[in-house]
């Protein structure tokens, strides 16, 4: 079942300033049947991503003009569009930043331009499988309340954007219902087959990135808490978010008084 996930018309956007590598990564997508636009500076890849909103972006960091962090900021700042990462800045501090700004993958320089579509299908996949759960899809905790059908998570009322990778994050969290979640339990939650490629400490980045959205604080958290040397786990009801019991509302003597 080829290209499942880019049905809706909607377009992978390629960005590099290298054309070879461009035409390449398009020849092996447009192969699979998904529909392919390109972009070689950061400018006109903003421009394409606000014209088309495409997928998916396949974006190299090293690019003229709006660097791709710049890139992945801005597209972070309005949307929740997934973005692999494809450059030579491949060393550990180049792939954390990138994923703590938003990045949903990271495949570095010199790479197999069938590996990059499996990702991008897994990717898609992913993202997709979120968009469609609809069993339960409100779960509340205290202020927090998150609806997967509507991809939507707000706190005290107040909306709060996150991507499709920190929506599955955080349900696995909740549904785990206070449980501990080591790492790799949510590596496989968060990223499935795709796991066994990814950092432990990406993990980490994640929950970094979720606790600013949140604004939840690692030494007093409301939502999400360090079980240190284990993992991580939703945390206990704050007073403020315990359900008030209306008995307790009326004093020792309510009965006294009817």
């Amino acid at each position: 079942m080829r290209a499942m996930a880019a049905d809706r018309d909607r377009p992978i956007l390629v960005v590099d300033d290298d054309v070879k590598i461009v035409r390449l990564v398009r020849t092996y997508l447009e192969r699979e049947r998904y529909r392919v636009i390109e972009a070689f500076d950061g400018t006109s890849a903003l421009a394409a991503i606000a014209e088309h909103d495409p997928a998916l972006v396949v974006l190299d960091l090293m690019i003229p003009g709006v660097d791709g962090l710049s890139v992945i900021r801005a597209v972070r700042d309005r949307s929740d569009t997934p973005i692999i990462i494809l450059s030579a800045r491949g060393t550990t501090g180049d792939r954390i930043e990138g994923l703590s700004l938003g990045a949903d993958d990271y495949v570095p320089k010199p790479f197999s331009p069938a590996e990059l579509v499996l990702r991008v299908r897994r990717v898609l996949a992913r993202t997709e499988s979120g968009e469609r759960s609809d069993a339960q899809p409100l779960i509340e905790h205290g202020g927090l309340t998150v609806d997967r059908a509507r991809h939507a998570v707000t706190v005290d009322g107040r909306p709060v954007a996150v991507t499709a990778l920190e929506l599955r994050l955080l349900v696995s969290l909740l549904e785990a219902g206070g449980r501990v979640l080591s790492r790799d339990q949510l590596l496989d939650a968060v990223y499935g087959l795709d796991a066994a490629d990814v950092l432990d400490r990406t993990i980490d980045v994640h929950i970094g990135r979720l606790r600013d959205k949140l604004t939840d604080l690692p030494a007093a958290p409301r939502f999400i808490a360090t079980v240190r040397g284990a993992g991580y786990r939703i945390a206990p009801l704050t007073a403020r978010d315990r359900p008030v019991d209306s008995a307790s509302l009326a004093g020792p003597h309510a009965e006294d008084r009817r």
